[in-house]
């Protein structure tokens, strides 16, 4: 542990690293990442040319996915980019940000009560603004405008897993496993991905910036070094291949509950066969607009079998993106629920 240690303290003596606590004033055309993560990092050059990112989550336990192994890997990656710059400037381009509304979070209508620095003589949790709160802010100009969601905002930051390609996390972009359409790509387990819609990549982090800016559908080219050999690849996306991420571990799916369910916390409930909808409430917001669903007489451990008329087996990921994407703003939807096997009627207001 000593050793592997003092290998990356040794790598970061070659970085000039900088820590950012808060989202206040953040430049968005520079710093576009999964605003859900507790840790995520930039390799920049001094011109704000980004050689790549390194943070990566799939659920509450962060840790399974992240470990110092990669991390050292995309340290020693990111200083041989370094050392190729600026010849390799091309190749580099698409890992810049170009998406983001604003500039600076705090252009949001939602967060213009933040200044651009913290109140370190005052109130100093107050005048923080978090990373999470940057998305939801962006989700929130579209609700309010009664736009639907599209999959790209719905279902950010996928993980490669949602095309069939599960990464060891230990390495630098590397394929553990292949399955579904990575698999019938011609991915296999033990390929490097070199590059990826041509970017070169050093971790998870940096193959999830390139999913994540890509069309739907869309066909990515990819190289991967397999057995010391160069494989040319294309990895087909379909129109929804997004979909089949779950982001109800992600803090930012908070709000999104408030728009679409009243502040309801829905899991699979006990008993569901995969035939009909079958949703348990694990959790019902008793405040301010999150209190939209116990206003409306919802209670925890009531299983939802059916929402605006909808009855077929979903995920509360799968129906949260139903109601965002179909249901606007305003809209009254009916709620069935089962309780101690009695069937119950209600109606909620959607925000």
């Amino acid at each position: 542990m000593a050793r592997r240690d003092e290998s990356i303290r040794h790598l970061l003596d070659q970085f000039v690293t900088v820590r950012i606590v808060q989202a206040n004033a953040l430049d968005l055309t520079l710093f576009d990442f999964d605003f859900d993560l507790t840790f995520a990092v930039f390799f920049l050059n001094a011109d704000k040319t980004i050689y790549g990112r390194f943070g990566t989550r799939s659920d509450r336990e962060a840790v399974r996915d992240i470990s110092m192994e990669g991390f050292r890997r995309a340290l020693e990656g990111a200083l041989g980019l370094h050392a190729d710059y600026p010849k390799n400037r091309a190749a580099l381009a698409g890992k810049r940000a170009t998406r983001m509304r604003v500039r600076q979070p705090e252009r949001f209508p939602s967060l213009k009560k933040y200044g651009k620095s913290l109140d370190y003589d005052g109130a100093v949790a107050k005048s923080c603004m978090h990373c999470h709160q940057v998305r939801a802010a962006a989700r929130a100009v579209l609700r309010e405008a009664r736009k639907p969601m599209p999959d790209e905002v719905l279902f950010p930051w996928p993980m490669p897993d949602a095309v069939g390609l599960s990464l060891d996390p230990k390495e630098c972009a590397t394929v553990a496993r292949a399955a579904g359409v990575a698999e019938k790509a011609g991915f296999r387990a033990g390929d490097r991905i070199l590059s990826l819609a041509g970017q070169p990549l050093l971790s998870i982090a940096d193959v999830q910036w390139v999913l994540d800016t890509a069309g739907a559908p869309a066909r990515i080219p990819a190289v991967v070094e397999r057995k010391g050999e160069r494989v040319e690849l294309t990895l087909p996306l379909e129109k929804d291949w997004r979909r089949g991420s779950d982001i109800s571990w992600r803090t930012t799916t908070w709000d999104l509950r408030r728009m679409a369910f009243g502040g309801m916390v829905l899991e699979p409930a006990p008993g569901a066969d995969g035939k009909s909808l079958r949703l348990r409430v694990k959790h019902v917001g008793r405040y301010g607009q999150h209190a939209v669903a116990m206003r409306a007489g919802v209670r925890k451990g009531d299983i939802v079998v059916g929402f605006a008329g909808w009855t077929d087996p979903m995920t509360e990921s799968e129906l949260l993106a139903r109601v965002l994407t179909k249901k606007p703003a305003g809209t009254r939807v009916d709620v069935a629920l089962l309780r101690d096997g009695k069937r119950i009627e209600t109606r909620i207001r959607l925000q």
